[in-house]
């Protein structure tokens, strides 16, 4: 019954949303106008020369653009001295719930903000109610791991909405909160339904409001959820088309559904915007906003066998060497993009040659990362019998799957957990070429198992090879096609669109006298697929679909 309340807010928050986005599209300016961030209204006791500011700073702060914040709230800082809800700004912006945790220096500078917030202090008890609810956060940082932190900081931010009920930003804020604390791995979503159901009940007020729809992507970015976050997606942008996260988050749900050509228009909007950004703050750098936007792209036209678009993302990512921002979310597109190039292809001997990329980023703090990498070289000479080279990668992702178990990663996603099945998948196809075909499928097995109870974390928009989609491969070359078709559906329920599971599903219903199956596998290929794609498993597909129609 819980579910379906959530549910029925959200199917009559959708009407409004597309009126909303049907009316936009007359007066909005056009895409990566800095400017236009949406409309938000959080009122201060600060000067009125500073409240411009203030709401520019805000309205970034729900979009993610933490850096354009921090200006902004020290603007005003700079004409109100006196504003302690500057400084809890600043603090807000060295925080970023549902990124990768705080480093100990984002945290220094976080902890300085939040005592002169004190120093200073609010004027009103609302405004005490939002500095102590981030100092919460930042309280003890030194001895508290994040986990607990993060915790209290949801507490508090639940305990001021309660105490200001008419507050919607002490509401929006806490429905971010509980995002920032949902288990991944948990498959009732419960953080995510409650978050939902608050931003739901506020939408009809504020339609307009940029952390609304943003975190309503968020709470449902889920395969079993994603639909329900469609309207949302394909508002968002509208509402803030100023903002590069703004463009780019759309692109989570569009994935999650399988729409490929709303996520590659989407985030080419976004790393353009984040281009325009990084020119003019940080120049000859590359964003990590753009970046993380290039995975996205990269995974899409990989998708749709655009391979053109997708061999020039990959030599974008190869050349970037300076970056505006040491963030995870550009360490992590920077391993994924090469892989994904690689592997989706099936360039086993390319796989077996990637190096981590050779540029100043904190590999250290990014574990995750050479696992990537380690895995796609793993991948790549197992399948081209490089075997003691694949032994020896699996060996070190197991090394590290071992230091993130013993020191993991803060924050609520199993780093360890998501190692361990990329490993798992690697050792089966090693044991596959040893000739060890029963093992090879029980560790195959065992890593899809694994891999969807971890869940997917934020940064990525899928797999860099899905193992459900692996164990399907296997099962094929061991010529068990029927049971392939089992797993190639069961990865397309995870993935939907995915080229390499609908052109393997096809095949394995063809094998399996399944040819209805293996038509409609194909059509879905061949309808979202560019033309021209050069993909040799496209010509498969157009000589058991024969010659389409064309409107």
């Amino acid at each position: 019954m819980r579910k379906n309340r959530v549910f029925l807010v959200l199917s009559v928050a959708v009407a409004l949303l597309f009126r909303t986005a049907r009316a936009q599209e007359e007066h909005q300016h056009s895409h990566g106008d800095t400017e236009s961030l949406g409309k938000v209204n959080f009122s201060t006791s600060c000067s009125a020369d500073a409240a411009s500011d203030f709401t520019r700073a805000v309205a970034f702060l729900h979009s993610f653009g933490y850096e354009e914040s921090r200006r902004s709230f020290k603007a005003v800082a700079t004409k109100d001295p006196g504003c302690a809800m500057a400084y809890w700004g600043i603090a807000m912006t060295w925080y970023h719930p549902i990124w990768s945790p705080p480093t100990a220096a984002d945290l220094a500078a976080g902890k300085t903000a939040v005592g002169k917030a004190m120093e200073i202090g609010g004027k009103t008890d609302r405004e005490r109610g939002y500095i102590g609810a981030i100092k919460a956060f930042y309280r003890d940082s030194e001895t508290v791991p994040h986990g607990p932190r993060a915790k209290a900081y949801e507490t508090a931010t639940a305990q001021l909405s309660q105490r200001f009920p008419d507050d919607h930003e002490a509401a929006i804020f806490y429905a971010l909160a509980l995002l920032g604390t949902a288990p991944p791995s948990d498959t009732t979503y419960v953080n995510q339904k409650k978050a939902a159901a608050i931003l739901n009940g506020l939408l009809p007020l504020e339609p307009e409001h940029p952390g609304i729809t943003h975190y309503m992507i968020h709470s449902f970015d889920y395969p079993a959820l994603a639909a329900e976050a469609l309207p949302a997606a394909r508002t968002y942008a509208k509402i803030a088309p100023g903002s590069p996260h703004a463009l780019h988050m759309p692109s989570h749900i569009f994935t999650r559904l399988g729409l490929w050509q709303e996520s590659i228009a989407s985030n080419i909007d976004s790393a353009n915007a984040a281009r325009r950004y990084v020119a003019k703050y940080h120049p000859g750098a590359t964003a990590f906003d753009a970046l993380h936007a290039m995975d996205y792209l990269e995974y899409a036209y990989l998708q749709v066998g655009d391979q053109e678009h997708a061999r020039q993302v990959f030599e974008e990512a190869e050349a970037a060497k300076k970056f505006d921002s040491a963030q995870f979310q550009g360490g992590y597109a920077l391993v994924a993009i090469p892989a994904r190039w690689t592997l989706e292809r099936r360039d086993w001997k390319a796989a077996a040659a990637l190096e981590l990329p050779d540029v100043p980023m904190p590999w250290d703090r990014f574990a995750y990362a050479p696992a990537t990498t380690l895995f796609a070289r793993a991948m790549g000479a197992a399948r081209t019998g490089q075997l003691d080279r694949a032994r020896a990668d699996v060996a070190k992702l197991s090394q590290i799957q071992a230091g993130l178990a013993k020191s993991p990663i803060p924050g609520p996603y199993d780093w360890a957990a998501n190692v361990e099945s990329l490993r798992l998948a690697a050792a089966a196809w090693v044991a596959y070429a040893e000739g060890k075909k029963d093992g090879a499928l029980q560790l195959a097995r065992a890593a899809a198992e694994l891999d969807e109870k971890t869940g997917k974390h934020p940064v990525t928009p899928g797999a860099i090879l899905p193992p459900r989609e692996l164990l399907a491969d296997m099962l094929m070359e061991s010529g068990k096609p029927a049971e392939a078709l089992v797993e190639y559906e069961a990865s397309l329920r995870e993935a939907p669109g995915r080229f390499n599971s609908l052109a393997g599903g096809a095949r394995a219903a063809e094998l399996s006298k399944n040819p209805s199956k293996a038509r409609a596998l194909y059509a879905k290929l061949i309808q979202q697929c560019v033309p021209g794609s050069p993909r040799p498993e496209l010509a498969e597909a157009r000589r058991i679909v024969g010659p389409q129609k064309t409107s």
